[in-house]
């Protein structure tokens, strides 16, 4: 009888085993992977640049230390964030100006 138990305990312990194994590959691993791309992002960011935060905020790095990142609005309110809360760079795509034929048009007239 007390071998059937420890044969059953162990099979236990194997199970637990596997949980975690899954847990930690298909959960903890990648988390960091993107906790460590986020960190290699913010370091990314230089005076001057602009910066969009975690909450969407967008501004200009004024200044930049170990425990704040300032940035400045377009209407020159100058806000700090700590590193963490700075999402990305902010790099918005050009936007394509629609061809107005129409004036052209008036213009060879």
């Amino acid at each position: 009888m007390l071998a059937a138990a420890k044969g059953g305990s162990s099979y236990i312990l194997i199970i637990y085993a596997l949980v975690f194994g899954a847990l930690y590959f298909f959960y903890l691993r990648p988390r960091s992977k993107r906790q460590k791309a986020a960190r290699t992002t913010q370091k990314k960011v230089d005076v001057g640049e602009r910066a969009q935060t975690i909450g969407g905020f967008v501004g200009t790095v004024t200044k930049m230390t170990d425990e704040f990142i300032t940035l400045r609005t377009p209407t020159g309110v100058e806000l700090d964030f700590i590193p963490t809360a700075i999402a990305r760079r902010f790099d918005p795509k050009p936007v394509d100006e629609p061809h107005d034929d129409t004036a052209q048009e008036g213009d060879q007239k």
